[in-house]
């Protein structure tokens, strides 16, 4: 069945040129005269891209109203860390507040060229081993006390324990893991657990980082988008994109890059985390078939390759 939720509030372009008049004139000079057209909806939010250059982000559901709010709040460091080594992030230029009707954050941002990440072969990401580790060591440095709350992004792998056991039992119940790919990722799950947790101060993570939030250019990483879910916390999380993005080559150049900057129980609890993504993937994708083939894919690289 489709899992999509519905939009709570209509969104429209007479709605966000409302939204610019009222808004946006100080940062964007003339915005009526730049076109504007929705290019994605997804389950929080909505965006619009206007003229060549820039996006509207908006969220269509209350519960995601705080993930635009995050972003607005983080990502003006995040951004000059990344930007200075080559990888681009939404960083917003108008931080926008409810206003004409629409009873939320909003944003314009950057539009950043490309093609989405998953798009791009597995093979041919490998080139991205090394310009993402750079971006996740300088995205992983410790994080102000401000940093906003996730409840389940960054945080022990034991706090997801139940739903993580819950969701290869349901899948396991209905054929689309079978018994000896179940107990795998069971155990997997199980030594990522047991691994000892992060002892160090909170670092700041992305969240959500899968090839859908990644965009090429070209083949090259362009940008990371969708930082609705930043937090702090175990870096661990983060990592798991070695397995969601990349096939065995890729992932080694990916380890081997981050240059010893993540100990080997990082890994293990990545590689835990990576199963862990993939098995919502599989559970919650009926309706985007792009989603679901990530989470067979990726289900199929933690299977296959343990973490060094």
């Amino acid at each position: 069945m489709p899992d999509k939720p519905a939009a709570e509030v209509p969104i429209d372009a007479l709605l966000i040129r409302a939204l610019l008049d009222a808004q946006a004139r100080d940062q964007i000079p003339n915005p009526g005269a730049l076109t504007l057209a929705k290019v994605a909806e997804g389950w929080d939010s909505e965006v619009w891209r206007l003229g060549d250059t820039l996006a509207v982000r908006l969220p269509r559901r209350e519960v995601a109203a705080p993930l635009v709010r995050n972003e607005q709040l983080a990502l003006p460091g995040i951004a000059r860390r990344l930007t200075a080594i080559g990888v681009r992030v939404p960083e917003p230029i108008v931080a926008g507040a409810p206003g004409s009707g629409f009873p939320w954050a909003w944003s314009i941002v950057p539009w950043i060229e490309g093609e989405r990440g998953l798009d791009v072969p597995r093979p041919q990401r490998t080139v991205w081993a090394e310009p993402l580790a750079s971006a996740m060591r300088a995205l992983h440095i410790e994080a102000s006390d401000a940093f906003p709350v996730n409840p389940v992004r960054g945080r022990p792998l034991a706090t997801r324990d139940a739903a993580v056991t819950q969701r290869i039992d349901a899948l396991a119940d209905i054929g689309t893991l079978d018994p000896a790919s179940a107990s795998a990722l069971r155990s997997i799950w199980r030594a990522g657990v047991s691994t000892p947790e992060w002892g160090r101060p909170p670092v700041w993570i992305h969240g959500d980082l899968h090839p859908g939030n990644i965009v090429a250019h070209e083949g090259a990483l362009a940008g990371i988008i969708d930082f609705g879910d930043v937090t702090a916390g175990d870096p661990a999380y983060d990592l798991a994109i070695a397995w969601l993005a990349f096939d065995q080559a890729g992932r080694a150049r990916f380890v081997a890059a981050t240059s010893a900057a993540y100990d080997a129980s990082t890994w293990r609890r990545a590689h835990a985390w990576a199963a862990a993504v993939s098995l919502t993937l599989l559970a919650h994708s009926d309706d985007n078939p792009d989603y679901f083939r990530l989470g067979q894919d990726a289900a199929a690289e933690v299977l296959a390759h343990a973490p060094r």
